[in-house]
């Protein structure tokens, strides 16, 4: 079949509505999609540093904590599965990314929401009454297959519920929610682990149903979002629906371009194949580069091992845990930035202002660790004041991650990808962060016994190149009508020669009744 290229509109259109409590509703409901991804993140860091549960299941890990002066404090966690612990779980969810674009494509994004839900609660449980170490590496595996589902389909449907003048705000919901959920995680940690017995991290584990159990019933009560519907054939629904979600009677021009769009999907037999096509390769660049760079800035050094890493730098357990829940309190109040200021100050601004600041506070951490601990890792006494400036910078560091890469790096790409390649195309984006998160909770800890304090020069090397690349290779996206969005990339300086490459395979869309 010839390559079919589509413009929907003229590229200056602007669709009637407004911002509804009805939409605004449902998109809270559906970003709490988010909590589960969250409290996974935030709960494992702390699980790992109970003494309870590293005597039950990493005994090696314990002794080698406890009881060994000599080794540097930089390697005082390095275990091969207590990585493997906290790192299958992306693997798992990497491996469901096809499936989960095949069932939104099809079933809808609600399915894709239930089925996330079912499984990491069936992963939840599992972890929670764990006995042996392949009990938590089985739930591990559900509660990845999960995120892998709904981390597919609720960027997918925040940004076709929302108004494109607010879907930003709306789509950085699902960020907020993450953010949440390792707040509450760090929370429960922290009081789960003063728990007489030992059995504190059985409630933290296993507390994951609560999230699950959200997404589960509100992907039940939600409703379709009217491309799915169109794709399905459900014309009709799909229109009073968009009446209802746009809060106006006058959505032609919108309702057209959609089934525009979604006439011109169904001639397209191979979306995974078409994603290789000359015309999408910015689309491709950017689901590729935008959730790889995310994790290569170092954030889920801090957010899976805050707890782990504030030991090494000469915290206690409980302080550990406490300085968690302050970089988690950052972490949340720094996204409503984001939600505030999205729309209103652009995507490029908020990439480039967080990834100058992250830069600034990464090199500020390695020098702060360095001059104390120098390569041996063993600092001596070190003084409150010291460790409390280092916890500083690293807040300075998640405060920009949590209002620029960390809800953008999941807002843009939603948002680009035309609706013929949109379900493959967010698989690659989920992959793709899956795939980093995976490598860097895996060598981590092994990094950090031999690089030391240069781990932080390393992931701050990182955010200078994907600061050059916002810079030079991603046009402004904000206040573009998702269907309107080929007229972006047609007029960037790069872009413009692969999109307007195929003039005679372009089909001019938009007039469909």
């Amino acid at each position: 079949m010839p390559a079919v290229g589509i413009v929907i509109g003229d590229g200056n259109r602007e669709y009637p509505g407004k911002l509804t409590l009805y939409v605004t509703m449902t998109c809270i409901v559906a970003a709490m999609g988010g909590l589960i991804f969250g409290y996974d993140i935030g709960i494992s860091g702390g699980v790992t540093t109970m003494d309870s549960f590293q005597k039950e299941f990493f005994p090696s890990v314990y002794e080698k904590q406890k009881n060994d002066q000599e080794s540097s404090k930089y390697c005082k966690f390095d275990s091969i599965p207590l990585t493997l612990f906290t790192s299958s779980l992306y693997l798992a969810a990497l491996c469901s990314c096809v499936v989960a674009s095949y069932v939104t494509r099809e079933f809808g994004r609600k399915l894709s929401m239930l089925l996330g839900g079912v499984l990491f609660c069936a992963g939840a449980l599992l972890n929670g009454f764990a006995t042996a170490v392949w009990m938590l590496i089985v739930g591990r595996l559900l509660l990845g297959f999960g995120i892998g589902f709904t981390n597919q389909s609720v960027p997918l449907y925040l940004s076709e519920m929302a108004p494109y003048k607010y879907r930003g705000a709306l789509n950085i919901g699902f960020q907020l929610s993450i953010t949440i959920g390792i707040l509450v995680a760090s929370v429960l940690n922290f009081f789960f682990s003063k728990i007489p017995g030992g059995w504190g991290w059985r409630l933290s584990l296993g507390g994951a149903v609560v999230p699950a159990l959200i997404i589960t019933v509100g992907s039940l009560i939600l409703p379709d979002t009217p491309n799915s519907m169109i794709e399905r054939g459900r014309f009709k629904q799909a229109e009073t629906k968009l009446r209802k979600i746009r809060g106006v009677d006058d959505v032609e021009d919108e309702m057209n371009d959609l089934i525009a769009a979604s006439e011109a999907s169904k001639l397209v037999e191979h979306p995974w194949r078409n994603l290789l096509q000359r015309k999408y390769r910015p689309h491709l660049t950017m689901a590729i580069l935008i959730p790889s760079f995310q994790q290569l800035t170092g954030i889920n050094v801090i957010m899976f091992y805050a707890p782990v890493l504030f030991q090494t730098i000469g915290f206690e357990n409980d302080a550990a845990l406490m300085s968690a829940v302050v970089t988690g309190l950052v972490n949340v109040g720094a996204t409503v930035v984001s939600i505030y200021g999205v729309d209103k100050w652009g995507r490029r601004f908020l990439f480039l202002e967080g990834g100058l600041q992250m830069l600034i506070s990464q090199v500020a951490v390695a020098a702060a660790i360095g001059a104390k601990f120098g390569v041996d890792g063993n600092p001596g006494v070190l003084p409150k004041w010291y460790a409390i400036v280092v916890v500083l910078f690293i807040c300075i560091y998640v405060a920009a991650f949590a209002w620029s890469w960390g809800p953008l790096g999941w807002l843009v790409p939603s948002e680009i990808f035309p609706l013929e390649i949109r379900s493959a195309a967010q698989s690659v984006t989920v992959s793709m962060n899956m795939i980093f998160t995976f490598i860097i909770a895996q060598v981590f800890l092994m990094m950090l016994c031999h690089m030391k304090f240069g781990l932080f020069i390393f992931f701050a090397f990182f955010v200078a190149v994907m600061s050059v690349f916002i810079y030079v290779f991603l046009p402004e996206t904000r206040g573009v009508p998702i269907e309107e969005m080929n007229q972006v990339w047609r007029s960037h300086w790069y872009w413009s020669r692969f999109v307007d490459g195929d003039e005679n395979g372009r089909v001019e869309m938009g007039k469909v009744h």
